[in-house]
């Protein structure tokens, strides 16, 4: 029997079989380098500054069973609150239920994912076909409209966190009159407007940016965002919920949406009886009051007030729309590709004059590691700049539309006999119910 020899630790073979045993030594050392020339198959970047390579992050598996048992908390969070407010009517049950999605949605889970944020996610998805957007963000986008479609806006009631946060700070609030809620309620759909167009074409995420709760439900906030939540906080201690009333871009969803519910909280369960205890119980201004008149508008100033409107509706949508067209530089100034166009372009003019930079900047020396020429840089530019004309026509049109809209609804006449919650802007927090005498 041969003695066997050691070739190396934890591998022995006979003598007869030396030229086998070294064949498969090699195969194997080709085999491991191959395959890590497949793991890195990009050459790692190179900077004349430091530069550590970062760890690759690989995500859990946890993560994903985390996001959708997000989706289950929230539907289940929807269905316990409509019932809450429209068959219970308690607004003690649903101060408890808005303490719990704070403290879930908002401080255990940090807000997100969030259905404010997912409007972005959404835009960007619309727009760009190689965006895949998880199937639990389209969950937490279309949930709470359709529950809102249905019920009315039962998910600001007490599931989003944004709201619960901000009732907590509620303590004196003030009538603002329809006036100024009109006025102040442009800003949501100039806000809704631009996260749209912003992540339509790739540029930012807007609401995520500048988002005043995450940072804190996070304990990472800037100072800036910290002193943002702290104005809107302190603020809503007068102003009922400032956040949620003029600047949540998903609340004009909501609004929209909630008009046509069908089963939308109503102040009293039969009829109303013009007791007037519930006419400042709304801090909201959700509470429309009874109008009447004893002598209504004649058909022909109605008809006139029809044929402005139709004169109105376009010529706003078409001057804010140009308008928008004309901002197209603008916007298009915080993109990344357009900032990098800007900067070969000066770069450029510099080198033609004889004139040296002193330090080029990080995105100028990425540039020039890429091997793009500069003309695939303007192109690029300008096909960004070309997404901004045509959405800048979109995003002035639609604010043009919005505010005719609201012009026509204040100069129309509408009559009503009780006190009812506007569908629009009820939060359907229930504090009204209470102070209805009329309980069943």
């Amino acid at each position: 029997m041969p003695k066997p020899v050691c070739v190396s630790p934890g591998l022995t073979v006979t003598p007869l079989r030396k030229t086998a045993g070294t064949f498969m030594l090699t195969a194997s050392a080709t085999l491991l380098s191959t395959m890590a020339m497949a793991i890195q198959r990009f050459p790692k970047p190179e900077f004349e500054s430091a530069y550590t390579q970062p760890q690759t992050q690989i995500p859990l598996p946890r993560g994903e069973f985390l996001a959708y048992l997000d989706v289950f908390v929230l539907f289940a969070s929807l269905c316990l609150i409509t019932w809450l407010v429209l068959k219970k009517r308690s607004r003690f049950w649903v101060f408890f239920m808005s303490l719990f999605s704070l403290a879930y949605f908002g401080f255990y889970r940090e807000g997100c994912i969030c259905s404010i944020g997912a409007i972005q996610n959404v835009s960007l998805a619309l727009f760009d076909h190689s965006f895949v957007i998880p199937l639990s963000v389209i969950a937490f986008f279309l949930l709470p409209l359709v529950f809102t479609l249905f019920y009315g806006r039962t998910f600001c009631a007490g599931v989003c966190p944004f709201g619960a946060f901000q009732d907590l700070f509620a303590f004196k609030p003030q009538a603002l009159g329809s006036r100024l809620n009109t006025v102040l309620g442009i800003i949501p759909y100039l806000y809704l407007g631009l996260a749209v167009l912003f992540a339509a074409t790739g540029t930012d995420f807007i609401i995520c940016r500048y988002d005043p709760f995450v940072g804190i439900f996070r304990f990472n906030a800037s100072f800036g965002m910290f002193l943002f939540a702290g104005i809107l906080l302190l603020s809503g201690v007068f102003i009922a919920r400032p956040y949620c009333r003029f600047l949540c871009p998903y609340g004009v969803l909501l609004n929209w949406t909630s008009r046509f519910s069908r089963k939308h909280l109503s102040i009293t369960p039969k009829e109303c009886i013009q007791c007037r205890l519930c006419e400042h119980s709304c801090p909201y201004d959700a509470i429309d009051v009874p109008v009447t008149t004893k002598s209504p508008e004649t058909r022909p100033a109605m008809v006139k007030k029809m044929m402005m409107l139709t004169i109105l509706v376009p010529f706003l949508v078409l001057i804010f729309g140009y308008t928008g067209s004309r901002l197209q530089e603008t916007f298009a100034g915080v993109d990344s590709r357009v900032k990098l166009a800007k900067e070969v372009l000066a770069l450029s003019k510099m080198q033609d004059a004889g004139n040296k930079m002193q330090d080029d900047s990080y995105e100028i020396k990425a540039f020039k590691a890429s091997g793009k020429t500069e003309s695939q840089v303007y192109s690029e530019a300008s096909a960004v700049l070309k997404k901004f004309y045509v959405g800048g026509w979109l995003f002035g049109g639609f604010i043009g539309l919005a505010i005719a809209l609201m012009t026509g609804g204040r100069m129309l006449p509408v009559y009503r006999t009780d006190y009812v919650t506007n569908k629009g802007r009820c939060f359907s927090c229930a504090r009204c119910t209470d102070y209805c005498p009329v309980k069943s």
